[in-house]
């Protein structure tokens, strides 16, 4: 089992995009992991599970797990990102 965290802080303009934007990853390295990419792809873009999906995978590009893991390419690690700010967007509609 892979137990994974995301600390998420996401403020929705009147226009429904992506304002002030704040993400770090836990239980993905040896400490929590700033998600500075995401960040700057969301920031402006629209509040939708597209964007977000992007934001998700422009971040984790580049990560490489340790081989023990076999989670390379796994979607589980965008999936956190994606859904807990799609439930933000929904608590401040």
């Amino acid at each position: 089992m892979r137990l994974v965290s995301l600390a998420a802080a996401l403020y929705v303009t009147d226009g429904n995009r992506a304002g002030t934007c704040r993400l770090a990853l836990g239980g993905v390295a040896h400490k929590p992991w700033r998600a500075t990419r995401a960040e700057d792809v969301l920031r402006g873009a629209p509040a939708i599970e597209d964007s977000f999906r992007a934001a998700a995978e422009a971040e984790l590009a580049e990560s490489r797990p340790p081989a023990r893991q076999c989670l390379q390419g796994s979607p589980w690690r965008a999936n956190v990102m994606v859904r807990m700010l799609l439930d933000l967007v929904e608590e401040q509609s």
